[in-house]
């Protein structure tokens, strides 16, 4: 059962330079994006690549608040898994971190874009694709 998870060392710093910059709220707000934007690329990470675990620490009533079961439901039907599944709390923090990674990467390339203008772009660009 998944409890809490932690971030990678690198994505420590990451998360909260993207905290400042985009100013969407607190640290946790920003992990949830980049966890749904990590499985909105609808690629299925490895378990064997996970990262280390001397980052940021989220419990699950922080990183996902009241909305733990819709969450879970996305990872779960992502992976075709069980929400009991003892993997669950290594596949949120792999998406964590990988959704921190692509999240920076893309800040990295726009200057001087808010937090609100950043995921309008994010969003207009993926229903385009659709």
């Amino acid at each position: 059962m998944f409890t809490q998870i932690k971030t990678s060392k690198e994505n420590k710093e990451v998360v909260a330079l993207l905290t400042r910059k985009l100013g969407l709220g607190t640290e946790n707000v920003i992990a949830r994006i980049a966890y749904t934007y990590s499985l909105s690329q609808d690629k299925k990470l490895d378990l064997n690549d996970i990262k280390d675990a001397g980052g940021k620490e989220y419990s699950k009533s922080v990183l996902f608040g009241d909305y733990y079961d819709i969450y879970i439901g996305l990872l779960c039907a992502h992976y075709s898994l069980y929400k009991t599944d003892k993997d669950i709390g290594r596949y949120i923090k792999m998406h964590v971190d990988e959704g921190l990674r692509i999240l920076n990467q893309e800040v990295n390339k726009r200057s001087n874009i808010d937090g609100f203008d950043f995921l309008s772009e994010l969003i207009q660009s993926n229903l385009a694709d659709i």
